[in-house]
């Protein structure tokens, strides 16, 4: 099957022409026609199937025109960079059509973003917090809103956005067509768009959960942080000058530490990305990142979502990831677009409980490998590292004082002053010997 298979308009055929795209994806094949018939969908595909182009082209086919300046199609994604990722994909694809296309996110001018929305759009992309606070402060009209996509509907939740979701659902139309993605489709997403969703039909273009066929996942067994840093130096300089190597740490305290041990050793050739960071600079290196400017990535899982980046050769998982769905949404960075790529996985005596879990959800094994003999791993642990001692039962006494004084220190002179009341009979009888009487008139 090629696009042209499709039912698309003549103007989405000559944009992904220019763009090169020949043969859909699964998802995006088996999408299009569930979409294009009206019904409510959810979509179910591991990070770098196409599911962006999946629910784009179906509305980009129904969008008409309208003088009517308020948005018909609504996107809801849980992060900036992906707003600005679908922003882009929305004006590649409506190079031929007149499609007015804007995105919205927190930690921008909130005026900037709401004139440009009263300006009139067609499309509105943008965070659950910030469509949310345009809706309410009357900036933004959704009640001609036509289709609602929620992208990444798992991490949306994840993050904390149902109240935000709630709300934006609030000025929504009663007719309208839900289409929601996500790469897994947990529990409690599946109650959530019960409520909300009617009859939706399920498309899945993939078993969830599994890793992609095309990545190579290996393990290495490191015993504390300043090890991995060892290793992962030594990693980086094995591989090939042209290769992107993305690095996932669980916090952004750690990023910044491991950026600061490593970047004397790639001064001009790595990058780091996390939510502490500055709109533009994240965006400026995930750019750079992207056109190969820099070749190695330091992020975390929040960030992961919103990293859109092609040709990443190799993942490697500097912590591992507490939860078995964050594994595969980070190796998933890798192995796109029929190429292969290569997952590595820093395994700590601390780690085997997650390993365990992760195995059990991909039902295989990770394969470990070991470090070269002349390869040495660092003995000294870091404070956070060092072990805690807690005796049971006992309870810890603050020594005492030896010389213990008063509770409270003597009053400045200026702060002794007492307020008393004026006695003018007393002051009377002290100054003339007897109480002045005031005569009568």
């Amino acid at each position: 099957m090629t696009f042209r298979d499709l039912n698309l308009k003549k103007p989405l055929w000559n944009a992904l022409d220019d763009l090169g795209y020949k043969t859909p994806t699964t998802i995006q094949a088996a999408g299009f026609n569930v979409m294009m018939s009206g019904k409510d969908t959810i979509g179910i595909a591991q990070t770098g199937t196409g599911k962006t182009l999946a629910y784009l082209l179906p509305c980009l086919c129904m969008w008409q025109f309208s003088k009517d300046p308020h948005p018909q199609i609504l996107i809801v994604v849980p992060t900036r960079e992906l707003v600005a990722q679908v922003v882009s994909e929305v004006e590649k694809l409506s190079t031929y059509m007149n499609v007015a296309v804007g995105g919205v996110y927190g930690g921008a001018n909130m005026n900037t973003q709401a004139s440009m929305v009263l300006q009139g759009l067609d499309i509105l992309v943008g965070t659950p917090g910030r469509i949310r606070d345009l809706a309410v402060s009357g900036s933004l009209q959704l009640k001609h809103v036509k289709k609602v996509v929620i992208d990444e509907v798992d991490e949306t939740l994840s993050l904390g956005f149902r109240p935000q979701l709630l709300q934006i659902f609030e000025f929504l139309p009663a007719k309208k067509q839900y289409m929601v993605f996500s790469a897994t489709l947990s529990e409690e997403v599946s109650l959530f768009l019960d409520d909300y969703l009617i009859s939706p039909v399920r498309v899945e273009a993939a078993r969830a959960g599994l890793p992609i066929d095309k990545i190579d996942q290996t393990g290495y067994r490191v015993p504390n942080f300043l090890s991995k840093v060892s290793l992962l130096r030594h990693l980086i300089q094995e591989t090939e000058a042209n290769s992107k190597i993305l690095v996932f740490v669980s916090t952004r305290a750690l990023a910044d530490l491991l950026f600061q041990e490593i970047e004397a050793d790639f001064t001009d050739t790595l990058g780091i990305i996390h939510s502490n960071k500055a709109q533009n600079f994240r965006f400026e290196t995930v750019h750079n990142f992207q056109t190969g400017a820099i070749r190695v990535l330091i992020a975390t899982d929040l960030i992961a979502r919103g990293i859109d980046v092609t040709d990443v050769s190799h993942v490697i998982n500097f912590d591992i990831p507490e939860s078995p769905e964050n594994y595969i949404h980070r190796i998933g960075r890798t192995g796109r677009a029929d190429k292969n790529g290569i997952a590595i996985t820093f395994v700590a005596e601390k780690d085997e409980s997650a390993l365990m879990a992760i195995q059990d959800f991909m039902k295989q094994k990770l394969v470990f490998t070991k470090v070269s003999e002349d390869f040495v791993f660092s003995d000294e642990l870091l404070e956070f590292e060092k072990p805690k001692i807690v005796i049971p039962g006992k309870e810890i006494k603050l020594p005492q004082r030896e010389n213990k004084g008063d509770s409270f220190h003597e009053k400045k002179a200026k702060n002794k002053k007492v307020n008393v009341r004026y006695d003018h009979k007393k002051a009377m009888q002290e100054k003339y010997g007897k109480p002045k009487k005031k005569r009568k008139k």
